[in-house]
């Protein structure tokens, strides 16, 4: 088959132009048709309101001591590497954030 070169272009928002009202509807049912697979439990299980009975729960976390290339901030006392070191006075130590 042959083309015709000179003939305009059709792109789809042409071909949308010229469909009647009812595709158009098939169309947008057929897009918002697709759920998504939700577990009702999974998410209810997961979510944890404000003020919620804590008792029964146990927290796991690996506490590490200071290393020697770490320093207590005197001001937030955060623990912090030594590259965070901004001001010393005195015996305090001072990190960027509450130095400045």
């Amino acid at each position: 088959m042959a083309t015709d070169y000179d003939a305009p272009r059709r792109n789809e928002a042409d071909e949308l132009g010229e469909d009647s009202l009812e595709e158009l509807k098939a169309r947008r049912a057929e897009a918002q048709s697709a759920s998504v697979d939700v577990d009702e439990t999974d998410f209810n299980e997961s979510l944890e309101l404000p003020g919620a009975d804590l008792s029964n729960e146990e927290l796991t976390v690996r506490v590490l001591p200071k290393q020697e290339d770490e320093f207590t901030c005197s001001r937030c006392f955060l623990v912090q590497h030594r590259s965070r070191l901004a001001a010393t006075r005195g015996d305090q130590n001072y990190c960027r954030d509450c130095a400045a």
